[in-house]
């Protein structure tokens, strides 16, 4: 009878820790209607804030999060689970770390009061609760949540003894303390988003930084609260009687641009990242433009991800874009913001593109923005007009994939303070500098044919290799980024040069480096150290150059030739001094034609004087210094359908010839793909 009596009150002291052992607020996710998915315990229905979808979960649907506007906030009020002992846990996949430390649950007011189950932006899990008037924090190392994989995450807290977090059913860390969390019942349940705004981690300058609101990116299922300290041997059991699949969430990449319509010409297009972040563009078709070459896989890029700055494509998905004009307040200003550039023009507000033209000659697309500040802030603003500082680029686009690039501003409105350009090199999610870049990252040259370049070395700021000064310019004129693709980005800038290098540490040639609030980011911030690999980067951002700058009229403005080819450096420095050394035109005495080589278009510009077709005899002295490669010509007036090209008596096969009807009449446009170190004949007739 005693033994029966001892019997019956074990098992019913088990059935009681099982029923306390129970939760006490349960979300499945697995019902959602009228954007409300019910929690199991009470029944009561919590809203759904912001583009959410349902996602396949580890049991029947989960909550697909966009990183950006999701979440669920528990709707009435005394929701919080309390008590000495809590357990929460959820399961969770990401597509991507958040900007900082994000909630997958929280119940906490100001890091004064409650408990909170986070994500790291490093990976990394926490259990954090305000005891004793602190906040404590137990929290694994980096990397502990990978990416695009099912953890179950569980954090207990015991008021006697402190708290562990375990995932997938092992104990990741622990935190010896006593006293009971000061909780903050008025707080209520917010899932998958930071409770107030929040700056980014690991950021350059706090000036240039603002608080916003972000959360998780990926998928939420089960999420739990207990008002019991769930044991070991439970939580290891639970983790292992759910058999998930795969998650949905797909590896990501900057933008695929694989298809090719054949030919030479830009095209308008709507390019997407991943749902998520496209779905932030309150923009219809065609926002984006693309250039594709006909004997070329190299693709020519304009992106809202990249705030339309353009970017080359090797045939492998490889990205080389470059920064604009930038500028920033001198120390002491009293309202510091940060850098002025188009990188912190995150929504393109201040940044447009469109085609001026579009031939199987050429190509002109143009460019304009003004510099802002994370604060949307213009630089330099007129107080008595409201005007401020805005660039003008233009990009004249050839065939054979390269393209002048033409930057210009009003005179005046840029200031003293100023960078005009940077390499920026960008790595897709998942991406080591290591997969994009050979070790000797770039090769430098000038048009005499002298050469350098720059590493990724041991001691980068120790001699032979640095440290590196602003003052120790070189003047060399072309650049070539040695991308792991067979087609590799240059730029050819015009004599008088000055170019800054830097060697790269060893250390981080082997993981993503740089910085990742460009591209595609969000964040509003002017630079966030990259120190992992969830999201585009840019890195390995020199040589930075000080091209030469002219002025006509009310206009400043520089230029170079960018392009990318499978050209090794050699035949880039015979292309470049085509262009930087071109032999000036030769008319036949008498000739209705005139015109000069233009180097800001890569053209020889000709006026028409008779103003109607006819014959144009034009030679170019073609020499070792001044090669003709790949000559285009821009004859104003033409007035013509179209024409004939004769190269040295012969019809010039291959020739691109376009006519271009303007407002004032018809130009014509000729690109003729060739290679000539002696003097070569032109002539064009009306057909």
């Amino acid at each position: 009878m005693r033994k029966n009596l001892v019997l019956t009150l074990i098992l019913a002291t088990c059935a009681l820790r099982a029923v306390a052992q129970e939760p006490k607020a349960y979300w499945s996710f697995d019902a959602i209607e009228n954007r409300q998915t019910k929690e199991a315990v009470s029944g009561r229905s919590d809203p759904l804030e912001g583009f959410f979808e349902t996602a396949p979960g580890v049991k029947g649907a989960g909550l697909r999060l966009d990183g950006f506007t999701a979440c669920l906030k528990t709707a009435g009020a005394n929701r919080i689970v309390t008590g000495r002992e809590i357990t929460v846990e959820a399961w969770i996949s990401l597509g991507e770390y958040p900007w900082n430390w994000c909630p997958i649950l929280t119940a906490e007011s100001d890091e004064v009061k409650g408990y909170r189950l986070m994500v790291g932006p490093l990976g990394q899990a926490s259990l954090e609760c305000a005891i004793g008037n602190q906040w404590i924090a137990c929290t694994t190392g980096r990397d502990a949540l990978p990416l695009r994989t099912w953890i179950h995450v569980a954090g207990v807290y015991r008021a006697d003894s402190g708290l562990t977090l375990y995932l997938n059913g092992e104990p990741a860390a622990a935190q010896a303390v006593k006293g009971a969390i000061t909780f903050a019942p008025r707080a209520g349940y917010v899932l998958g988003m930071v409770a107030r705004p929040e700056k980014p981690s690991d950021i350059h300058r706090t000036n240039g930084t603002l608080a916003a609101y972000y959360g998780l990116d990926g998928i939420m299922d089960e999420v739990k609260v207990y008002d019991a300290a769930l044991p070991a041997e439970r939580i290891k059991a639970g983790f292992a009687a759910v058999k998930p699949g795969a998650p949905d969430i797909a590896p990501r990449k900057l933008p695929a641009v694989d298809f090719n319509p054949g030919r030479f010409g830009a095209f308008t297009t709507k390019l997407k990242y991943y749902p998520g972040w496209d779905n932030l563009w309150p923009v219809d078709q065609d926002p984006d433009i693309v250039v594709c070459f006909k004997d070329s896989p190299v693709r020519f890029v304009f992106w809202r991800g990249t705030r339309y700055s353009p970017a080359w494509v090797s045939e492998n998905g490889n990205w080389m874009t470059d920064q604009s004009v930038e500028t920033w307040q001198k120390p002491g200003d009293p309202n510091p913001q940060g850098c002025f550039e188009h990188m912190q023009d995150r929504h393109c507000r201040f940044s447009h593109v469109r085609i001026i033209e579009n031939t199987p000659a050429r190509v002109v697309v143009h460019w304009r923005y003004a510099p802002v500040s994370a604060y949307d802030t213009t630089w330099n603003v007129d107080p008595k007009t409201g005007w401020e500082l805005w660039i003008d680029e233009y990009y004249f686009i050839y065939p054979d994939a390269s393209a002048i690039r033409k930057v210009s501003w009003k005179k005046g409105t840029l200031g003293d303070t100023f960078q005009l350009q940077e390499t920026l090199a960008l790595l897709h999610p998942g991406q080591a500098v290591s997969d994009l870049l050979e070790k000797d990252y770039v090769t430098v040259a000038d048009y005499s044919g002298r050469m350098g370049g720059s590493s990724h070395v041991e001691n980068p700021n120790t001699p032979p290799y640095g440290p590196f000064s602003w003052d120790a310019t070189q003047p060399f004129t072309i650049q070539q980024y040695q991308f792991k693709s067979k087609n590799k980005p240059f730029i050819f800038f015009e004599p008088g040069n000055k170019m800054s290098l830097r060697y790269e540490s060893l250390a981080s040639y082997g993981r993503a480096s740089g910085c990742n609030h460009f591209p595609v980011g969000q964040a509003r911030c002017d630079g966030r150290t990259t120190l992992t690999s969830d999201k585009p980067s840019h890195c390995s951002s020199f040589p930075i150059s000080h091209p030469v700058m002219h002025e006509v009229g009310d206009r400043e403005f520089w230029y170079a030739l960018y392009g990318m080819n499978p050209l090794p450096l050699q035949d880039l420095v015979e292309f470049g001094k085509s262009w930087s050394a071109s032999p000036a035109p030769v008319f036949a005495p008498g000739a209705p034609a005139t015109g000069a080589y233009d180097r800001s278009e890569r053209c020889y510009k000709i006026e028409n004087g008779s103003g109607r077709p006819g014959r144009i005899d034009i030679a170019l002295p073609g020499s070792a210094a001044a090669p003709v490669v790949n000559p285009a010509l821009y004859i104003k007036n033409w007035n013509g359908e179209g024409a004939r090209v004769l190269v040295n008596g012969q019809e010039a096969g291959g020739a691109k010839i376009a006519a271009l009807a303007k407002l004032e009449g018809t130009d014509l446009v000729v690109f003729l793909p060739m290679k000539s170190a002696s003097r070569v004949e032109i002539r064009i007739l009306p057909r």
